[in-house]
């Protein structure tokens, strides 16, 4: 990993964040609403410039960003009757700036994709090979691959004299043989440039059958070819926005139903930018891929009914048109308080876990 690309990365997710930070200033600014504070970053201050009615400023701590607003302020010299103020306005303009980061980071999403169609230009199949491509390996620091010395790259030709063809189908079928071998071993034929080796794996067992950990891909070459006809490319643009909307909610979906088995998939903040500065490192042209993925994760993510995110504002908003007024604003301070906790100790966890994954990586 380059710095130059780890640089590419933090820049793609840091654009993230101001996109869905712009989202909410200019919801409420296009409604008239007063705004004291936007910030890109968290702790201490590194440039500020101080506008007419807003501070705009970058801080220490990338991993985040926030507006803020004159109700908030105790140093405010606006009234509290004054009625631009967020907490005077009616819930649906409340809802309006809370949910902007989200649309926000949608909307950049769907027009990265299409940017991606249109100027870099989207995979095509221009020729099949026998055999199935380790695309990734897991994060942990040790897995059934890792263990039996598989690396990104390798093509499995065959599992124990099973031999793959050039068929798609065939990783359903080399998963399939996984499954069945939970804790017994597995003779692979691999091919790694011009070597041909022979290694031992022994799948981990788990709940629902073996898995050794890895990402597998078709063995296919492909070559990119840009879209020209603006018509078929929002077309496109919009398929794939689709399927990432798919693949992230049943992500999900599994998190939330075998959290035991899936919680080891968990990224932070780290493992992101370590994502993203391989893919900047060896295809520049899939950042947008991985921008419109990140940014369509973080809106997701934020519109969940949590506390500190947008969806947990949401929910209060709710209750206060279900009760006809807002719950206590010491509730209110407790509950997002206690998820900002929560939520910051979360990203402190995993930032520490793939450092050290980093760390023996490189040592390693």
């Amino acid at each position: 990993m380059s710095v130059l690309a780890a640089f590419a990365a933090i820049a793609v997710v840091l654009v993230l964040v101001f996109v869905h930070e712009l989202g909410h200033f200019l919801a409420a600014r296009f409604q008239g609403i007063h705004v004291n504070r936007f910030s890109i970053g968290f702790g201490p201050i590194i440039l500020k410039y101080q506008g007419a009615k807003t501070e705009y400023a970058v801080r220490a701590f990338p991993l985040g960003g926030f507006v803020a607003f004159p109700d908030d302020d105790p140093d405010s010299d606006i009234p509290r009757n004054d009625p631009n103020l967020l907490s005077n306005r009616p819930i649906l303009d409340r809802a309006i700036v809370i949910s902007a980061g989200v649309i926000a980071n949608l909307i950049f999403a769907y027009l990265l994709l299409v940017s991606q169609v249109s100027f870099v230009g989207i995979q095509q199949i221009v020729d099949t090979k026998p055999g199935i491509v380790i695309e990734q390996l897991a994060p942990e620091v040790s897995s059934a691959a890792t263990d039996a010395g598989i690396k990104v790259g390798d093509v499995v030709l065959a599992a124990n004299s099973r031999q793959f063809s050039d068929s798609p189908t065939e990783i359903e079928s080399f998963q399939k043989i996984v499954k069945n071998n939970a804790g017994k071993e597995i003779q692979l034929q691999i091919s790694r440039g011009e070597e041909q080796l022979s290694l031992t794996i022994v799948p981990e067992a788990k709940a629902n059958g073996g898995t050794i950990g890895v990402g597998l891909t078709p063995n296919v070459k492909t070559e990119r070819k840009p879209v020209r006809n603006i018509v078929k490319a929002f077309s496109l643009g919009a398929t794939e926005f689709q399927r990432i909307v798919t693949m992230t909610f049943q992500g999900f979906g599994q998190l939330a139903t075998n959290f035991q088995e899936t919680a080891n998939d968990l990224a932070g903040p780290v493992k992101i930018v370590e994502i993203g500065a391989n893919i900047a490192q060896n295809d520049v042209g899939n950042l947008f891929f991985f921008a419109a993925l990140i940014s369509i994760n973080l809106a997701i993510i934020n519109i969940l009914p949590l506390p500190a995110l947008d969806g947990g504002q949401l929910a209060f908003l709710m209750i206060e048109g279900v009760m006809g007024k807002p719950l206590p604003s010491k509730i209110q301070e407790g509950v997002m308080g206690t998820g900002f906790v929560l939520i910051l100790g979360l990203g402190i966890f995993l930032i520490v876990k793939e450092t050290t994954q980093l760390l023996y990586q490189a040592l390693n």
